[in-house]
């Protein structure tokens, strides 16, 4: 394997990191300051061409895949500024667009996607039905030339920002009872879609909601894919949200090493000695640095099987590095436990990796009773969250 980075991507990551860094590191944190949106620096990568990077030159897109968004991605996060909606507008919505969309719905709504103009947000998880999307609920009835939606979707990201929401919907029930899965595009305006903001624990930009299809009429010109297909059509976009999602990850974890890093040098106690001098300071982040080049790796072998296997294939294993330790088959990796060492200089032996983290994307419960997600950004976005609301930081 090769591990020089092509002309092309080195170029890539550097216009990306120029784009970012006219905002500063402090950009996100004063947009969740101030309970707004990244619509500045969202806009100012459409017109730098980076948000269609993956998306064909005929529909104004860069013409490239999954690793190049996958760099995109990974540099935006790097800089301080994750963005959520990159991996459901551009690596789900974009691609399944791409894949399956006819002509008439590339047309109608790539261009406004990698101009940065416009967002297309994905709609696929529901109250009973996360991870096992057979069980999915909310149905599509034909109804002459249109399509009749109705359920409830849940945890939905940045439907405020989006004209449209790519939504999974039930439309049949084979044989052996699973349910057969259709795409539409759904309107956000639609006067029978109902949104409702949920509260989450760690604030961000994006926001979550929940979406009740009360009779949403769409017609047939926004189906996508074919009718009872859609769940061979979906994991046209989960395979590339898996990979973008470990790319965002890694960029996560570059931005809270840096810092980490940076303070360690610049922290001065005992006669002015940086604390980064010390072993009880150096050797964790030594440590660190080595599982983020790990993950980075992993990250770089997950882009490289998109390319070589767009549909899907080997893609999953490698997309699986996000979840924190699982393997090819989705089993959580066999963890030896602490090492026996008895602890010097006062550093205590590193926790496995994850343990005692809470299950991605379960719902917790506040003081008062209000429901919260751990985070949108899973197990990196507290560690840059909590760096980035220091003062002086």
């Amino acid at each position: 394997m090769n591990f020089e980075e092509s002309y092309e991507h080195a170029s890539l990551r550097k216009t990306v990191a120029q784009v970012c860094a006219g905002f500063g590191d402090d950009y996100l944190r004063r947009v969740i300051a101030e309970d707004g949106r990244t619509h500045e620096l969202w806009s100012a990568l459409g017109e730098a061409g980076l948000l269609g990077v993956n998306l064909p030159e005929e529909y104004g897109g860069g013409g490239a895949g999954i690793a190049e968004l996958a760099i995109v991605v990974e540099e935006a996060a790097a800089s301080g500024n994750p963005l959520l909606l990159l991996l459901v507008s551009a690596a789900i919505s974009g691609e399944v667009l791409k894949d399956v969309g006819t002509d008439e719905q590339k047309a109608r709504w790539l261009p406004a996607m990698a101009d940065g103009s416009d967002k297309m947000v994905f709609a696929i998880t529901e109250p009973d039905a996360g991870s096992n999307s057979h069980q999915i609920s909310t149905k599509a009835v034909r109804d002459g030339d249109d399509w009749v939606l109705s359920g409830t979707k849940y945890y939905i990201s940045g439907v405020d920002e989006a004209s449209n929401l790519l939504v999974v919907a039930r439309t049949g029930t084979s044989p052996s009872g699973r349910g057969e899965m259709t795409l539409f595009v759904v309107p956000t305006d639609d006067e029978r879609l109902h949104r409702a903001l949920i509260p989450v624990e760690v604030r961000a930009p994006e926001k979550q909601y929940t979406l009740t299809f009360d009779g949403v009429r769409v017609g047939d010109d926004r189906r996508v894919g074919e009718v009872g297909r859609g769940m061979d059509v979906v994991f046209r976009g989960l395979n590339p949200e898996r990979i973008t999602g470990a790319a965002i990850e890694t960029g996560i974890a570059r931005y809270a090493l840096g810092k980490a890093a940076a303070y360690a040098r610049e922290r001065t106690v005992w006669g002015g000695t940086p604390i980064g001098a010390h072993q009880g300071v150096a050797h964790p982040l030594a440590a660190a640095a080595i599982d983020v080049e790990l993950a980075r790796l992993m990250t770089s072998r997950g882009r490289v099987a998109a390319r070589q296997r767009p549909a899907g294939g080997g893609v999953v294993e490698h997309g699986e590095v996000r979840r924190g330790g699982r393997g090819p088959q989705g089993a959580r990796r066999r963890d030896p436990g602490p090492r026996r060492q008895r602890p010097r200089h006062g550093v205590r032996p590193r926790p496995p990796v994850g343990d005692g983290a809470p299950p991605q994307g379960r719902p917790r419960q506040s003081r008062d009773g209000a429901e919260l997600r751990r985070d949108p950004h899973p197990r990196s976005a507290p560690v840059l969250l909590t760096w980035a609301s220091r003062p002086g930081r």
